[in-house]
């Protein structure tokens, strides 16, 4: 399901468990990334509350659209995005790092260029469970996780 709602799309990339295929419209590019934030989102102990979450960035890198994903970079405090350097599947020049900082980069700002294109896969951003409501999918989130996101 394409998003077009900057607000929703941040609100879906960062609620922990987002998968997500970005497309340049113009030259049909497509780059497929998966954002996770470890550590259980319902607990409310003091150490969780006091740290920021990181929330690591994968890419696609192979078939199996499950499991063939690469570290790519961190997003920390649901606000700056860093490269992996020497640890990153692929380099800081790389398409798909560039494309990913750029995305990055136009969310912050609050708005993403008609020739970029964002597509969740369907399931909920923070559970991974399947949508199956319209307004659900539109969203990326279910409605139990919508209220906790």
């Amino acid at each position: 399901m394409r998003m077009v709602d900057v607000e929703r799309i941040k609100t879906f990339v960062l609620a922990g468990n987002a998968t997500f295929t970005l497309v340049s419209a113009r030259t049909s590019t497509r780059f497929t990334y998966r954002i996770r934030c470890p550590g259980d989102k319902d607990t409310d102990d003091a150490a969780s509350s006091t740290r920021a979450p990181a929330y690591f960035v994968a890419l696609l890198t192979g078939s199996d659209n499950r499991r063939d994903y690469n570290y790519l970079g961190v997003i920390f405090d649901g606000r700056t995005y860093r490269h992996g350097k020497t640890k990153a599947c692929a380099g800081a020049d790389a398409p798909s790092a560039k494309a990913f900082d750029f995305f990055w980069r136009c969310l912050a700002q609050g708005s993403l260029p008609d020739a970029l294109e964002f597509w969740h896969e369907g399931h909920c951003g923070r559970c991974g469970r399947l949508l199956t409501d319209p307004s659900s999918i539109e969203i990326g989130l279910g409605p139990d996780c919508a209220e906790k996101v």
